[in-house]
């Protein structure tokens, strides 16, 4: 059997490109002389549908272009994709997450995904009913082939797993001679290897090969990173499909052979393209023809600017430089340096004569007031403003430079440095952006080195540092990735500050912009901690 592995880019919603893409992979696949071509979950749908499923009427516009697909099926050729499709159990649940099965000219075939994760960024129980794995083997050209979908195959043991049953051992005894598994499964950096694990204890489980066709694209804070590969029975790589682009790559499971793609050969490379693609594909599905950042000198907004530029070119990016009395004269040179090298756009508008005005107006109405934190919040605010006035007056998108080492601990101003339509950097500890830094200066200095080896401040005061706040950013790092990542208990004096300080500032990051997640637990919209709890242990 020839298997055609169909790694595409969806968006949630437009189905009429979604379906178009179908079909162009469907006849690419047919030219292959493929049997069989297998697309990722929820391909016609796209993922990450959340309460879009709510409206009936979206669903049922998704269900005529499944009818569109079954008309232009070829004769050679079967199809197997991921749908949403209505479902007749009385559960108060009106939807499945299917994958359909389609030949010329006869019935689709149905099956039904039974494991709905619902945790992190996932809540899939809120909106699906659960299928039954035991209904799920498919009789083709002589073969029987196990359809799971996802997390189906997620559940083998382990200390992290979120299941007591495992739905796979259902099937125990069965003849399985192919398992496909239709993913959309989001990227973090050591997802790729996660994957293979599970797909390998599924294929000794049932000694058959197993294909693994996962999405490729950018939704809101997920990054699909695609991925896709075939495994035979014993964990031998038939196939492995590129990563962050659409592929089409054929896997003849008789002769054991198929399309290897060149794998990523660093950390901080793939965290790179993971960073660049997320980006482009949330400012080209949403519509943005360019993008601004506040460029002040300093190594985070330095880093951004160059994922920008690779993202959609220098064309299309500026940077905005916002002095005041407290930036040093080397900031802003380090930023025009910056913004040259780059070849992107720069603006200078001092934030000095509004400051100004704002204390005189705040003076005559409080009384004479001492510099404190309000003083450096005003300061932060009014770039704020002033960046914000930009995205209206170009429809440019803001991007926000802030790290997960500064989230977690509350170091940002609300509706200043926060402002933004999307955070690139703030899934990403301090060491980690320093880390990307050398990176883009690996062939040449790009990013100027005084940027990398000053020592970083928001310069809203005096001789204002980062570490007159915060403790050493290589200690705070290890704090983070322990108490946010890893769930860890905090036992030091600074791991319970920096725990009281991420409780406390909770309110700020449910304001935050969207944050491009790359780790197995990021800020966003899958972390849902309370902003009132007196929980400080």
């Amino acid at each position: 059997m020839r298997v055609a592995i169909a790694q595409i880019n969806s968006t949630v919603g437009d189905f009429k490109s979604n379906a178009k893409k179908i079909t162009e992979y469907i006849q690419r696949a047919q030219e292959h002389r493929c049997d069989l071509v297998v697309f990722p979950e929820l391909s016609l749908f796209g993922y990450w549908a959340a309460d879009l499923l709510e409206r009936t009427s979206v669903v049922e516009e998704q269900l005529k272009y499944i009818k569109q697909i079954q008309k232009i099926i070829p004769k050679e050729i079967a199809v197997l994709f991921g749908a949403v499709t209505k479902t007749s159990a009385k559960t108060g649940r009106l939807f499945q997450n299917s994958a359909l099965f389609m030949q010329k000219g006869r019935k689709p075939l149905v099956f039904h995904k039974e494991l709905l994760p619902t945790y992190d960024i996932f809540d899939e129980y809120r909106h699906f009913e659960f299928g039954d794995m035991s209904k799920n083997i498919l009789s083709f050209r002589g073969k029987k082939i196990l359809i799971t979908i996802c997390e189906d195959i997620w559940a083998w043991p382990n200390p992290n797993s979120k299941y007591r049953v495992n739905p796979l051992l259902k099937l125990k005894g069965k003849k399985i001679d192919l398992v496909v598994n239709l993913s959309a499964s989001p990227f973090s950096l050591s997802k790729f290897e996660r994957r293979k694990k599970v797909v390998l204890k599924t294929a000794q489980f049932f000694k058959a090969p197993v294909i693994y066709t996962n999405l490729v694209g950018g939704q809101d804070e997920i990054i699909f990173d695609g991925g896709s590969f075939a495994m035979d029975k014993n964990g031998k790589m038939l196939a492995h499909s590129i990563h962050f682009d659409e592929d089409l790559n054929v896997v003849d499971l008789k002769l054991k052979e198929g399309g290897h793609r060149q794998k990523t050969s660093s950390r901080q490379l793939l965290l790179k393209q993971a960073l660049v693609f997320g980006l482009r594909e949330f400012i080209e599905k949403n519509g943005f023809k360019k993008v601004h950042l506040g460029l002040s000198g300093g190594i985070d907004s330095a880093v951004v600017a160059c994922l920008a530029v690779d993202a959609i070119g220098a064309g299309r990016v500026t940077g905005v430089a916002l002095p005041s009395e407290f930036n040093a004269p080397e900031s802003l040179q380090l930023a025009q340096t910056l913004a040259k090298n780059l070849g992107i756009t720069f603006k200078e508008v001092s934030i000095q004569p509004a400051y100004e005005t704002l204390k005189t107006s705040l003076n005559s109405v409080l009384g004479p007031m001492e510099f404190s934190t309000v003083h450096e919040n005003l300061q932060a605010r009014l770039r704020g403003v002033i960046l914000m006035a930009f995205s209206n007056f170009q429809n440019s998108l803001l991007l926000t430079t802030g790290n997960k080492s500064e989230y977690a601990t509350g170091y940002s101003t609300l509706y200043g440095d926060m402002c933004g339509g999307l955070a690139p950097i703030a899934d990403l500890v301090k060491r980690q952006v320093y880390e990307l830094a050398e990176l883009y200066n690996q062939e040449h200095e790009l990013i100027p080195k005084k940027i990398i080896t000053r020592a970083p401040s928001a310069e809203l005061r005096p001789n204002q540092k980062d570490q007159d706040t915060l403790p050493p950013y290589d200690e705070l790092d290890v704090i983070v990735e322990k108490l946010v990542e890893n769930f860890g208990s905090a036992k030091t004096k600074n791991e319970k500050w920096v725990l009281n300080r991420m409780y406390t500032s909770e309110f700020k990051r449910w304001q935050a912009p969207p944050i491009l997640r790359v780790s197995e637990h990021s800020f966003g919209r899958g972390r849902r901690f309370p902003i009132t709890n007196k929980a400080r242990s």
